[in-house]
């Protein structure tokens, strides 16, 4: 006789969209809702403590300055955004997604539940762009950027995102920044030679913080300052 044994839910796909930058998927396992892009699983809504912990790790290494702008690379699922919004400490905070799909699910798709109310705030505002075209075009200065785009700079999700973590894509990043402002980038895995690359675009106290995971390698937050 056969062992009975359960065969879990196949993921249910909500939404499927060809965009510029290949195939973004939105699909639901269980209670979970998470992002596909080009094939690649990029973020669920399983945790968020990697996303909470890259806002709260620039916001400290700021060393209290008053009512900080911050800049969000990357909506993914909405965790950074409505974690930076729940903390009234951030005197502003803009994201920008290049994906027209991600932005839809969020102002009135399934992902609207998590990001709703942090899109109500007058703080918090929505940029349609590629970051990296958006850090050269801009006028607008910050405290701080967080990158939450890919998988980290050793595991991007799309090829052209390779440039973002070079020494020249993180000098376009410093430019957007304020004296003594703090770029923090999120990373599926340590990687000592992109620390390299930080301090390569002229960025300084380069340092990188581990966020435990229940097995594997950990993921961690590099961290590093514009100098002034």
């Amino acid at each position: 006789m056969p062992i009975p044994y359960d065969i879990p839910d196949a993921p249910e796909v909500l939404d499927r969209r060809e965009g510029p930058y290949g195939e973004v998927v939105l699909r639901r396992h269980g209670e979970l809702l998470q992002i596909i892009a080009n094939g690649c699983f990029l973020m669920d809504t399983s945790d968020g403590r990697s996303e909470r912990l890259l806002v709260d790790a620039a916001l400290a290494a700021l060393d209290g300055r008053p009512s900080p702008r911050l800049l969000i690379g990357g909506l993914g699922v909405g965790f950074s955004l409505a974690h930076a919004a729940a903390d009234p400490r951030w005197g502003a905070v803009t994201v920008v997604e290049r994906e027209r799909a991600v932005i839809d699910w969020h102002l009135d798709g399934p992902l609207a539940a998590l990001s709703g109310e942090a899109l109500a705030d007058p703080r918090s505002k929505i940029v349609e762009a590629d970051l990296l075209d958006y850090v050269n075009e801009t006028c607008d200065t910050f405290d701080a950027v967080c990158l939450d785009i890919d998988n980290g700079p050793d595991w991007t999700v799309t090829e052209g995102n390779d440039s973002l973590y070079s020494t020249a894509g993180l000098t376009s990043c410093a430019r957007v920044l304020r004296p003594g402002g703090v770029l923090a980038v999120w990373s599926a895995r340590p990687s000592p030679e992109f620390e390299g690359t930080m301090g390569n675009a002229g960025f300084q106290q380069v340092r990188t913080e581990e966020i435990p995971v229940a097995r594997g390698v950990p993921d961690v937050v590099h961290l590093a300052v514009r100098p002034g």
